[in-house]
């Protein structure tokens, strides 16, 4: 699916996998090329073109692969943006920290059940390498419901990132209004958090 959408979006493309039958799962008119192989093999990263390549994607079925895939692209190659899909959330935190972005799929689809299991209360979506800023979800009380996103930061203090609304994310203006099921998306200083929540969840007339 990345793959497809990336070549449906007019980007130049490469699958790499060491199961050639893998292949079928692309679109039937994908136009990229397909390399069989292991990611982290030079001779197959340098059939796919990752000496020209503006970005690379591991995301095969294993963490020490992703990890070694990305860590050849980035440090061999001088690929510049690399991302490895990670499913132990703890070396997910470890490679964060190193320089190595990566997404935490066990952490992701966790977070995302308890958001729809436990709707009440904030979510952290990401976190930046040095953990003090973060993009957060937060639940609001149904009093904000009609507010606009400008009157909902200027009352709460909060930077609205964007909004999700009947599944598809929106970038707001200041006069957007925020409607019922509308998930709010905030940028916000780590340790602010707890305090935005709380306001969230106050009536707009209400104080911290």
């Amino acid at each position: 699916m990345l793959a497809t959408q990336l070549d449906e979006s007019g980007h130049s493309v490469a699958v790499i996998d060491q199961d050639s039958d893998a292949f079928r799962r692309l679109s039937a008119d994908f136009s990229g090329r397909r390399i069989t192989g292991m990611g982290f093999d030079r001779d197959a990263l340098l059939q796919a073109g990752v000496e020209e390549a503006w970005a690379l994607a591991a995301v095969s079925n294993g963490d020490n692969s992703n990890i070694l895939t990305a860590r050849v692209a980035r440090e061999t190659f001088g690929v510049k943006r690399v991302v490895a899909r990670i499913y132990d959330p703890r070396r997910a935190e470890v490679y964060q920290r190193l320089g190595i972005t990566t997404v935490a799929t066990v952490r992701w689809t966790t977070d995302q059940f308890l958001r729809r299991l436990l709707p009440k209360g904030s979510q952290v979506e990401y976190r930046d390498a040095s953990g003090s800023v973060s993009l957060a979800s937060l639940d609001h009380h149904p009093s904000w419901i009609g507010s606009t996103v400008g009157q909902l930061e200027e009352a709460t203090g909060a930077r609205v990132a964007y909004v999700t609304r009947f599944g598809k994310g929106l970038v707001p203006s200041a006069t957007t209004v925020v409607q019922e099921n509308d998930v709010v998306h905030v940028m916000v200083e780590a340790d602010e958090l707890p305090r935005l929540q709380r306001r969230f969840m106050a009536q707009p007339a209400e104080e911290d």
